[in-house]
């Protein structure tokens, strides 16, 4: 079955016009109420943004995919995507929705040490499966972040009004970066299980038979695996467990590598070769980097 593609939507006016709204007040940035927003039947479902979005939202009765994985909502969220993704939207009724969405253009950052930093924020480059919840307060605060941005920008526009839009948007994504890695914290539910399917994961693949010929696993294969991106699962497991995803890797190996010196009469290398190694030089230099013995000093500790 043949899908059809996103509608493409280049610029901030493009998009007012699309969602029928009036033109915007400024053509790179803009803010819109999402009350304000009609579910247009003949509308595409799958559009490409070729800009920012920050979006605040309540009450959402529809399904929000983001690249190939769906968001997942309960009250006040905020959901980022950068330039270049897709976002389909699905809803079995009338869409309804409250809040705001903050429509910011590359151009607009053109020049600036945001154009660059934006980039470095987690939350708009997750193959993401969960959006940032948010607290009453904590929604106050970002609601009142965004009613500035609209209200600088609709004012006279004068040679500082970018520099006072810039720094709001620093200010924005500074809190929202501060939610961000709160929510791994009073979400623990959520963020235990991800860690107890990794451990799962790795158990797994330490126990398979091709191991040798399919080789260590990668950051990336744990993270599709998960269903989560590189990013998130790193940041995840620094918070709940101080471990980057290739410490727990490492750590899950030298496990594996422990049971195997102990209780069988396998070579070094052999047993590098079964978790695999190419080379057992270099899995003899892991094993001491971790425990402070070789692997043969680690076997003979038990003679």
């Amino acid at each position: 079955m043949k899908h059809a593609q996103p509608f493409s939507v280049k610029t901030v006016t493009e998009y007012h016009q699309l969602k029928e709204l009036p033109s915007p007040e400024h053509p790179l940035i803009s803010v819109i109420k999402f009350e304000s927003i009609k579910d247009l039947e003949d509308k595409p479902k799958s559009i490409l943004l070729n800009f920012y979005t920050i979006a605040l939202k309540r009450n959402f009765n529809g399904k929000l995919k983001y690249g190939q994985q769906e968001y997942d909502f309960d009250g006040g969220i905020m959901s980022f995507m950068a330039p270049g993704q897709v976002l389909t939207i699905d809803v079995d009724e009338a869409l309804k929705h409250e809040g705001y969405l903050l429509i910011v253009h590359p151009d607009f950052l053109w020049n600036t040490p945001l154009a660059k930093k934006i980039k470095q924020y987690e939350y708009f480059s997750y193959s993401i499966s969960e959006a940032l919840h948010l607290s009453e307060k904590e929604e106050a605060t970002i609601t009142g972040i965004i009613q500035s941005i609209e209200q600088e920008y609709r004012s006279n526009i004068d040679k500082f009004s970018q520099q006072v839009i810039i720094a709001q948007l620093e200010l924005l994504l500074t809190y929202a970066e501060r939610f961000y890695h709160r929510q791994f914290i009073t979400r623990k539910i959520a963020s235990h299980q991800v860690l107890s399917r990794l451990e799962d994961v790795l158990t797994e693949y330490f126990n398979r038979d091709d191991l040798a010929g399919k080789g260590l696993p990668t950051v990336q294969y744990i993270a599709d695996t998960l269903n989560v991106s590189p990013n998130y699962l790193s940041v995840l497991l620094k918070v709940l467990t101080g471990q980057s995803t290739q410490q727990h890797i490492h750590d899950k190996l030298i496990a594996k590598a422990k049971e195997k010196l102990s209780t069988t009469d396998l070579t070094v290398s052999e047993i590098a070769y079964e978790l695999g190694f190419e080379h057992s030089q270099s899995f003899s230099k892991l094993f001491k980097s971790k425990t402070s013995f070789s692997p043969l000093a680690f076997r003979n500790s038990f003679v």
